[in-house]
């Protein structure tokens, strides 16, 4: 039997088409024909993916039956608008990290008021002096025997090709008082502690504690920061002066069992190098590291916003910037403290 096929007059709508979906679907209408469906746009302002849709009546070369099928194409005046590209530094907020470096003096301006006046909270200033000088004292005295039993490898090698077995003692003591126990010491309070002030005080600032303390009737300056501050302040020189005492006394006792130096010669050497000033700038300059861990602590912390993930950044980033300020200002005050050329080990040669 001859089939005959009529086209019908093709319908046009538009529509929108959210998921993709390509696939044939075969129905068997009453009458065999081809159906034309042509699925139109006209342009707007949103900017959701629009196809057109065909749909097809064909015979079927298995039984004669005819099929319809759905195609989907996609037309190049209806694709999605492709997004510009991001420029350089776009995600980049100034004003964050402008007013968390305009924080740090404004804070540390504050502390000093509230210090000269005598608004010192000595209980949460004993606890803190606590967490910051006792507890701290363990990793800085492992961290400053080895370093110092490092640093003794290095001189007694070259030291004793020279034949300056007695300077030895002199070389170790100046650079433990002048430069490595005020620093090595500052880095570990910094690791330690710093990273815990900008934690704690982050997580009360996004959780709003800090705001119940003002409706309270409490300065968070004075209740917070300030004893911070003067715990760091008050535990660093202490802690660097156990830590240059440990590493000499790890460089002797190294010198002595591995290299056959006698300690009475690195302790005599030491003892003829070392003079006064040497062990005060030491403890002005870990005065001045333990005021620069606090303040940029407490300032980063008293700024976070974002909730926990602002805590973790702000954490990190002070960290970060305590290690920074610590080796800028290592740098200033022994340019300030030592000019000139020396003469300390004309007395140890």
């Amino acid at each position: 039997m001859m089939q005959t096929c009529c086209i019908h007059q093709s319908l046009s709508f538009p529509h929108r088409v959210l998921p993709r979906c390509d696939a044939s679907i075969g129905i068997k209408p009453p009458k065999p024909c081809q159906v034309g469906f042509i699925g139109k746009t006209r342009p707007s302002g949103i900017s959701n993916l629009i196809r057109q849709r065909r749909l097809y009546v064909s015979l079927n070369a298995n039984d004669g039956h005819p099929s319809m099928s759905m195609l989907e194409e996609t037309s190049a005046e209806n694709s999605a608008p492709t997004p510009e590209a991001e420029l350089p530094f776009s995600k980049w907020s100034p004003s964050k990290y402008l007013w968390r470096g305009l924080s740090v003096p404004i804070i540390a301006g504050q502390v000093v008021l509230r210090i000269l006046k005598g608004k010192i909270h000595w209980r949460n200033t004993l606890q803190q002096l606590e967490r910051t000088g006792p507890k701290s004292l363990g990793v800085c005295l492992l961290t400053s025997t080895f370093v110092g039993m490092a640093f003794t490898i290095q001189f007694v090698r070259e030291f004793t090709r020279l034949g300056l077995n007695r300077s030895i003692g002199g070389v170790l003591a100046l650079a433990f008082s002048r430069e490595l126990s005020p620093v090595i010491t500052s880095i570990v309070v910094a690791g330690r502690m710093g990273s815990a002030f900008a934690a704690e005080l982050g997580t009360m600032q996004v959780s709003e504690q800090t705001d119940t303390l003002r409706v309270l009737g409490a300065d968070p300056i004075d209740y917070l920061i300030t004893p911070r501050v003067i715990a760091s302040c008050l535990a660093l020189p202490f802690l660097t002066l156990m830590c240059f005492t440990v590493g000499m006394a790890s460089s002797a006792l190294l010198s002595d069992a591995v290299y056959g130096i006698s300690i009475n010669i690195i302790m005599d050497s030491a003892h003829r190098a070392l003079r006064p000033w040497d062990i005060v700038s030491a403890m002005i300059k870990s005065q001045v590291f333990g005021a620069i861990i606090s303040v940029i602590s407490c300032s980063w912390g008293v700024t976070t916003t974002g909730g926990a993930k602002g805590v973790g950044e702000s954490t990190t980033s002070a960290v970060v910037m305590s290690l920074v300020g610590i080796f800028i200002a290592d740098f200033v005050l022994s340019s300030f403290f030592f000019q000139g050329a020396g003469d300390s080990l004309k007395n140890c040669v």
